[in-house]
């Protein structure tokens, strides 16, 4: 008789495993010149990634920057290279539904590529939902709220179109708390323009500012002052290092935020260290992932730092991504700037996101809650962008 040989448990596994990696570059184009500091955005390019699992079930994930590269290291482009060059081959034939331990492996063969991985992320969240019938949200330990506030963002660098603009958003209810992108003109043609809009609203809506990074130490002294003076509330990184923005703090009646320096958990306890911030910009690209943005919270409510959830000006995918995680966050003391799909003019969703009174509303379906309208996103793929690897399992 022939002794029986055991296989392997893996040989009987049922787990749903990454069958297929599919990459795309969608251009779609914007509402108005987006101006900043670093750049001027014309048109915004998604990188949207697309895993479909051995169970039939697929996510969806998306990586977006500013400006191409001009905001940091990575582009949708880079993106794209990334994930088919090296996170796809490490991912094939990997248990789909084991995300975190997945995600661990993906880590020690790819370093950085927070925005790439963030993709990647929200794609397997994606799927998962979907295959247990629940939202991201409760993947994520359940959110504490279903609608989130949404501030809009002034950036066509006109200070009577902004405060058009303005008019707008408060008349449909859609906005009352305003950014203003500043940093790329002088300092005074830029406070001006502040004060000016801030007088337009009075204490109709709230005015915040986003130097992104453009002015020196010496400047922001000057500038923080001045734009107190004017009603501004807030001040979103006007320098560029997190020691320059602990010796700007509590200087000013105005709160300092960091966004640029806040790269993830390591740099939020680093910041949280040297007290280098009143608020924490959260961006789920920026932490690497929703998990990772749920420890750069942790981290800021341990050390007592307000919460913000941050945009790349993604459109719906990483959006709703951000939408799920912040709904799970203790306090978001600052609301969201979750605003990115109105400033496109196509809609890529089957049913568009519910922006209305203020805020918007976090989906309660399974997954994302959302559903691309592939025929659309088709039409505004970029040519021969495409690219699929997979594996017979």
């Amino acid at each position: 008789m022939n002794t029986p040989v055991a296989l392997p448990l893996a040989t009987f596994s049922t787990a749903p495993l990454v069958e297929r990696i599919e990459t795309v570059l969608v251009d779609l184009p914007t509402i108005r010149p987006h101006k900043l500091s670093v750049a001027t955005m014309q048109g915004q390019t998604l990188m949207l990634v697309k895993i479909t699992c051995s169970d039939g079930i697929s996510g969806f994930g998306e990586g977006t920057t500013i400006g191409g590269l001009a905001y940091g290291g990575e582009s949708p482009e880079g993106m794209k290279l990334a994930i088919d060059t090296y996170f796809a081959p490490s991912m094939i034939g990997q248990d789909a539904s084991r995300i975190q331990a997945l995600m661990a492996r993906v880590g020690k063969l790819v370093k950085e590529n927070r925005f790439a991985k963030s993709a990647i992320e929200t794609a397997l969240l994606d799927a998962h939902g979907k295959r247990l019938g629940l939202p991201v949200s409760e993947l994520l330990g359940g959110r504490r709220r279903d609608r989130l506030p949404v501030a809009w963002t002034l950036a066509s660098g006109d200070t009577a179109r902004d405060i058009a603009e303005a008019e707008t958003m408060l008349d449909l209810r859609r906005h009352n708390v305003f950014k203003l992108k500043i940093g790329a003109k002088s300092q005074n043609e830029d406070i001006a323009h502040v004060a000016a809009i801030k007088r337009a609203l009075g204490d109709r809506a709230a005015v915040r500012v986003d130097v992104n990074m453009g002015w020196t130490e010496t400047q922001a002294v000057h500038g923080m002052a001045a734009l107190a003076d004017a009603g501004c509330e807030l001040v979103e990184q006007p320098v560029a290092s997190a020691s320059a923005l602990a010796r700007l703090m509590r200087r000013f009646p105005v709160a300092l935020m960091a966004d640029e320096s806040l790269n993830g958990p390591e740099s939020a306890f680093e910041l949280a260290k040297a007290h280098a911030a009143d608020v924490f910009a959260v961006k789920i690209e920026q932490s690497g992932g929703l998990f990772g943005a749920q420890r750069v919270a942790a981290i800021a409510e341990a050390a007592g730092i307000e919460l913000y959830g941050g945009t790349m000006l993604e459109a719906a995918v990483s959006t709703i991504a951000s939408a799920q995680v912040f709904s799970t966050f203790a306090n978001l003391q600052w609301g969201t700037e979750l605003f990115g799909p109105l400033l496109i003019t196509e809609e890529i969703l089957t049913t568009p996101l519910d922006y209305s009174d203020f805020g918007l509303t976090v989906p309660a379906g399974p997954g994302l809650g959302i559903e691309l309208d592939e025929d659309r996103v088709a039409f505004f793929t970029r040519n021969a962008s495409r690219k699929s690897i997979s594996v017979a399992i």
